[in-house]
């Protein structure tokens, strides 16, 4: 079973080409909406805290008696280094332009897009524009209604992001930085689960540094680069974002 987890701010339609792929390879694919986001509920108490995230993964791989690989994205690539680093014994894991070591600057933009348009939009246009200016890197679709499973319509009439933005003001950043450490520094005692990271080679978030630094705690995690993608790697080159994940995959967890 292929579980995939996308980043912060996104939904599991982010995954539909990748999931068509691996479902076409012949993997069992559990495709999320983590907590917040997507059509999962917004938690009445707030609880978007690291160990929430983490029991969903115990919620979701606890007891299906196969071996099971994590997919994680941003967000759920670092959800998936903390439960492994709790002890969670995946059979593979892919980290998608994710790595602890992460740029602040990168770090920063992504955090300033999604703490703004608090207030909605009053146009699918609207919304469309927000995008092209947080990655310009991107064509602007002339046809921005895709864009809809990322929003949704309030009573206002007005269309706001499909997260909870609560969900941004509960940990403290200080706080984040050692317990990833620590969770890296288990993952590289364990060999036994393959690593690979996938990057975008025009990220601004996973650096040559940041990979380096990476493989410094996890030695036996293996790099593939994707050329003329950026942070969002499966919108950005999917077809060969696919062929990475799966002929790793096929190498380590063959079916």
């Amino acid at each position: 079973m292929v579980v995939l987890m996308h980043g912060g701010g996104q939904t599991r339609h982010s995954w539909a080409g990748a999931m068509a792929a691996l479902v076409a390879a012949g993997y069992r694919v559990t495709n999320l909406d983590a907590r917040g986001h997507g059509m999962s509920d917004w938690s009445p108490t707030r609880a978007y805290g690291l160990p929430d995230r983490i029991n969903d993964v115990h919620a979701v791989v606890g007891g299906c008696g196969v071996p099971f690989a994590l997919v994680g994205a941003s967000m759920g690539g670092l959800t998936a280094i903390h439960a492994i680093g709790e002890g969670l014994s995946p059979a593979a894991l892919v980290l998608v332009d994710i790595v602890p070591q992460m740029e602040p600057a990168g770090i920063d933009r992504i955090v300033g897009f999604m703490n703004a348009n608090h207030g909605g939009f009053a146009s699918l246009e609207e919304a469309a524009d927000a995008v092209a200016a947080y990655y310009p890197e991107r064509p602007r679709p002339k046809d921005p209604s895709g864009l809809m499973k990322n929003l949704r319509r309030k009573d206002d009439g007005r269309l706001y992001w499909h997260w909870d933005p609560s969900m941004f003001n509960v940990e403290d950043p200080s706080n984040f930085h050692d317990p990833l450490a620590r969770s890296s520094d288990r993952l590289g005692q364990r060999p036994e689960v393959p690593v690979l990271v996938v990057r975008g080679r025009l990220s601004d978030i996973v650096s040559d540094a940041s990979i380096a630094a990476f493989r410094a705690q996890v030695p036996h995690a293996g790099v593939h680069d994707i050329v003329g993608a950026g942070h969002m790697i499966a919108g950005d080159r999917n077809d060969a974002f696919n062929a990475a994940v799966i002929d790793f995959l096929q190498d380590v967890m063959p079916l």
